[in-house]
């Protein structure tokens, strides 16, 4: 009797470990799939912005580089690099021409207006003229807008004041896109109440999800 008692309860805590192990195996699948859908959704987002800007590109400097870094659009659809200039970016010229885009969006200045020159306002805008007169040479059907150069953290400014100029910049770009006709949009919506959590921590350059508010905020202008 004890003998069969014994096999009785060994019997019963095997089918309770069983269970159990069921039990967690069910909840780790579930995870599992829960995991799988949020990356999917994730992937989702990201292929939605690579399709509505798949026939544009961005040109810029290591701010406009983000878009790429962060895979929020593809390398193809990307331009720029660290320290760019209106004045360097006249040597990417043949590579936009390569890629024949239907826009171009221009981010330049951030840079520009750290240069080394007596009026770094008025020498960017000329070269940034040049720019614009090349790419409507060579791509004469693009349509070309400019995007302002985005606004510094205050701990930013304080290291360096040159930032203070970022204002006259943009004013300079706006009166820019007047005379060629081009397109220009003014980022300032994107920089409300609560956007130092956008920045890095360097207070200029941006994490992922500046840039999604920045595509969503230039969609309406895709052809």
């Amino acid at each position: 009797m004890r003998k069969m008692m014994m096999i009785v309860l060994l019997g019963g805590l095997a089918l309770s470990l069983a269970a159990c192990g069921n039990s967690l195996a069910e909840q780790q699948q579930s995870t599992t799939v829960a995991q799988g859908q949020a990356m999917n959704s994730s992937g989702l987002t990201e292929t939605r912005y690579q399709t509505i800007y798949k026939n544009s590109v961005f040109m810029g400097d290591s701010i406009t580089e983000g878009l790429s870094f962060y895979d929020v659009l593809k390398q193809e659809n990307v331009l720029a690099g660290a320290g760019k200039t209106a004045e360097f970016a006249l040597e990417d010229i043949d590579e936009l021409t390569k890629r024949s885009p239907k826009q171009v969006y221009i981010q330049l200045g951030s840079d520009d207006i750290l240069w080394p020159v007596d009026n770094p306002i008025a020498y960017s805008i000329q070269n940034y003229a040049k720019l614009i007169a090349r790419i409507k040479e060579k791509l004469p059907q693009t349509q070309i807008t400019l995007l302002t150069v985005t606004p510094v953290s205050a701990k930013a400014v304080k290291q360096e004041p040159r930032y203070n100029n970022i204002s006259d910049y943009n004013q300079a770009l706006k009166e820019l896109a007047e005379q060629e006709n081009i397109g220009f949009v003014d980022l300032s919506p994107l920089f409300t109440s609560g956007s130092d959590a956008l920045y890095d921590s360097d207070g200029i350059h941006f994490k992922p999800e500046y840039y999604t508010k920045l595509l969503d905020l230039l969609k309406d202008q895709v052809k």
